[in-house]
């Protein structure tokens, strides 16, 4: 799902009295000329000032060979040091595959540059249509009459004010500016150095005491997600055989339902990667079947205020029985950007697959480098970022929960387990290496390791 705010895209042309001091670069062909590509450009919102840049853009294969899209970036200039959060509305080649990332030139100026995780481009063939969009991170409106790379053309035109580099080798338009110093990446910390949460779930029940010494949060208060008026019940929580077991009811009345949930109690947990061993269940425990149910392990900040840009929630949900407008069992992974409850509004990007995920499932979630790597038995399964990509700490949780009230007779309890979690911060960790991890930590005897440092 993204968001449904109305933007205006527009900048006008550059003006003919461009500085002779400018330096302008005529166009290069590729350093394969087997590799040759063309580019058209369009904009869906052509005003001079705009809340959302929307450029929308074709990349042709002009050559004779096919070329792979992961080695293909695409870069709009921008004038100014604002900063921007970048979107993909639709692309015929999935919005899931395409990344945008700003990069900082010398001086002020900047540029989107637009790259692909997968797919390819045959020759004589094209992307069509991929519409794109930008906006600043304060949401506030902005001048783009300025940018290099605008035009206020509403119809696609061949255009050489957006350039196109493949493997590094500009291969299509005439860039502006002149790139950055660059930096050195950071090092990764190995192996957990920086900090690590492991919890084997080895409790007597939702009222043990080390559950709080531990830092987790046995959910009672009141309110959302789930059905108005249920309960969260401590009740419904406990850890036979060091499983974290989650059984929530419902008679089909919101006073005859309870939801559960266990949740870190510490906002203390960003980059990094983290994985859980998560039991999903399609059929009721008792009781008739047909709820709509969600089961969940997901990381969450706070919503200050409506549309809060620093709002974050990175979630696996399965939905056993549907649900938002769904028929049947569906897997989401979604990233969130923020949100408004009233009216609803939801700027985020979701990964779904409509299959059975009963059963145990190893679910791994990895941050780092403005990507957001969803892994479900060791299968990539989503690769998010952009506006997408976490801007704060967050807690870690577990909750099962009712979407809605279905016409019932008797009580119908709904189960999700799991096995353990583990969390590595500041370190991307193989679903293969995690596995190997907890491994280590059970044959050594370790039941819980927290050195993750506090806020």
């Amino acid at each position: 799902m993204s968001s449904n705010m109305s933007r205006n895209f527009g900048k006008a042309l550059l003006s003919l009295a461009i500085p002779l001091v400018l330096v302008v670069v005529a166009l290069v062909a590729p350093a394969n000329a087997q590799q040759s590509v063309r580019l058209e450009y369009r904009t869906s919102a052509p005003g001079a000032t705009t809340a959302q840049a929307e450029p929308w853009l074709r990349l042709f294969n002009t050559g004779t060979t096919t070329i792979p899209l992961n080695q293909v970036k695409i870069r709009y200039y921008l004038t100014g040091a604002e900063t921007y959060r970048f979107a993909c509305s639709w692309a015929v080649v999935s919005c899931s595959t395409v990344t945008g990332q700003f990069v900082r030139q010398a001086g002020a100026d900047q540029y989107l540059e637009v790259g692909f995780t997968s797919g390819s481009l045959a020759r004589g063939a094209d992307t069509s249509d991929m519409q794109l969009r930008f906006y600043r991170a304060d949401w506030q409106t902005f001048t783009q009459s300025d940018d290099y790379s605008y035009g206020p053309n509403t119809a696609y035109t061949t255009w050489d004010k957006v350039t196109v580099y493949i493997n590094g080798q500009l291969a299509w338009g005439k860039p502006t500016g002149t790139e950055p110093t660059p930096t050195v990446t950071p090092t990764v910390t190995p192996t957990g150095t920086a900090g690590v949460l492991f919890d084997d779930f080895t409790y007597s029940g939702s009222n043990d005491p080390l559950l709080a010494q531990r830092g987790w949060t046995v959910r009672a208060s009141s309110g959302g997600p789930g059905v108005p008026g249920a309960t969260w019940s401590p009740a419904g929580v406990s850890f036979p055989g060091g499983l974290l077991t989650l059984d929530s009811a419902t008679n089909g009345t919101a006073a005859g339902t309870v939801q559960t949930e266990l949740s870190t109690a510490n906002r203390k947990f960003y980059e990094g990667t983290y994985a859980a061993r998560v039991r999903f269940s399609d059929a009721p425990a008792g009781g008739p079947d047909g709820e709509h149910v969600v089961q969940t392990f997901f990381t969450i900040t706070p919503l200050r205020f409506n549309l809060d840009p620093d709002y974050g929630e990175l979630d696996f949900e399965y939905l056993p029985n549907g649900g938002w407008g769904e028929p049947s069992n569906i897997l989401y992974a979604t990233s969130w950007e923020t949100y408004q409850g009233d009216p609803w509004q939801a700027v985020n990007t979701h990964t779904e697959e409509r299959t059975s995920f009963a059963g145990w499932h190893d679910l791994v979630i990895q941050v780092s480098g403005g990507r957001i790597k969803y892994y479900v038995d060791g299968r990539l399964f989503a690769d998010h970022g952009d506006i997408y990509y976490p801007e704060t700490p967050m807690w870690i949780m577990f909750n099962q929960w009712f979407i809605d009230l279905q016409s019932v007779t008797g009580t119908r309890t709904y189960r999700q387990q799991v096995d353990w979690l583990y969390y590595s911060k500041n370190e991307v960790v193989s679903p293969a290496d995690v596995n190997s991890r907890v491994a280590s930590l059970r044959a050594s005897g370790t039941a819980f390791r927290d050195t993750v440092p506090n806020p």
